[in-house]
Formats: C-alpha cells, structure tokens, sequence
C-alpha cells in the first residue's frame, strides 16, 4: 500500500529574535548564544544567528527607503551606509528607533489541512514563532 505524498511541505522561515528575548531566554536557562549560534537546551538543537535590527518608528526625517516595519541585518545595514548605535540607526539624514537582535533560519512545519473557521485567524508568521517557541522551549 502506497501513502499519498503529502501536499505540504516543511519550509524554512526567517525569524527575528529580539536581544531582550534572547536575554530571557539565556536567564531562564532555555536558549543561548554559542559561538554565533542559538543553542536551544531542551532539545539540543541549535541555529546559525546573524546580528540585525528591526525598524520600528522613524524618529527624524522621511522613510525614503520603507525600512520601518522591516528587518536588516548589519552588512545590509553596511550596504546602505546606515549608522547603528544600541537602539538608533541613523541613514543620511534620517533617524530610527530600532530594537536590535538577531535573524535565524528554523524549518517550520506544514501548515494544518483545513483551518478551522470557528478559529481566529492570525498572521502565518505568528504561527510559526508561535509553534518555534512552544516546541522549541
């Protein structure tokens, strides 16, 4: 008897972690930061880290290249010739409140066949977080 291949697959997701997470986290004995990677205790998994910022509000200037609500990690941050100091960044003449932390790349699992309709639906990205924290610690 042949199962049928499923129609959905695992994929790999960026996260952004904020470094006040990992800070709780590495408190509580749950996660920490290895050698540029995330080490989860209970599981023993770890996961490669890279150093970013999350864009949250334009403090001064014009949003001229849509960063607000976005990720960027610090080479990109090189790249556009961006400033970063503890919770600013600075591009020309713009300033931004950022909240630093870091990118990783988990595989998240298939979504559910059927949602259920009586459920609140909320962002695929919260799902995955969600599911990555609840497994993972």
């Amino acid at each position: 008897m042949r199962c049928k291949p499923s129609r959905y697959k695992k994929q790999d997701v960026k996260l952004f972690l904020p470094q006040k997470t990992l800070e709780d986290w590495s408190l509580g004995e749950k996660a920490d930061l290895e050698d540029g990677r995330l080490v989860v205790k209970e599981t023993r998994s770890s996961h490669a880290v890279t150093p970013a910022v999350h864009f949250v509000k334009v403090v001064s200037g014009h949003d001229a290249h849509q960063l607000t609500g976005r990720v960027k990690t610090m080479k990109q941050l090189d790249e556009l010739g961006a400033e970063h100091m503890m919770d600013s960044v600075l591009l020309g003449e713009t300033a931004f409140e950022v909240v630093p932390g870091y990118v990783t790349e988990v595989t998240a699992p298939p979504p559910a066949a059927r949602p259920d309709p009586k459920k609140k639906q909320i962002s695929p990205e919260a799902d995955l977080l969600a599911a990555f924290i609840l497994d993972k610690l």
